[in-house]
């Protein structure tokens, strides 16, 4: 199946799935959509920006929940590992979220965020800036200018 003929709603998806802990890519599928001519550049970005802030937001919830289970036998991360996390997180802040964007550590940001209770406020006006910048640089640097 030809995803860019999903379009909007195939992008949000693929957004929001590359911005969970499931490996997705979203950044080509943009750029092959705006390469077709048939889609609005700026309503490509919400879209994307939508969906990835959404993925992230998931992450966070999931963060908030898992912190409640810890102990638990089931716990797909370590104890040291989640010290670990949780004292980078602290020792940069909840201003780190702005490289929420970011592969291989952007998700594991925005995880640790829900376990370590950051609120959801601040929480979604970084990620938003976060991932909205990313895909406006990703367009701009491939000539899509945005009105």
């Amino acid at each position: 199946m030809d995803i860019i003929a999903l379009g909007y709603p195939g992008l949000f998806l693929a957004a929001l799935l590359a911005a969970t802990l499931l490996p997705a890519q979203s950044e080509l599928l943009l750029l092959a959509m705006l390469a077709t001519g048939r889609f609005e550049p700026g309503f490509l970005l919400l879209t994307a920006s939508l969906g990835n802030v959404l993925g992230s937001t998931i992450n966070w919830a999931l963060g908030r929940f898992l912190a409640r289970h810890r102990g638990a036998r089931w716990f797909p991360v370590s104890e040291a590992a989640m010290v670990k996390a949780e004292r980078r997180y602290r020792r940069f802040g909840e201003l780190s979220l702005l490289m929420s964007w970011l592969p291989i550590i952007g998700d594991p940001l925005t995880l640790i965020a829900g376990v370590l209770r950051t609120p959801i406020s601040r929480f979604l006006v970084l990620v938003t800036i976060a991932k909205v910048g990313r895909y406006a640089v990703l367009m701009a640097v491939h000539g899509y200018l945005i009105a």
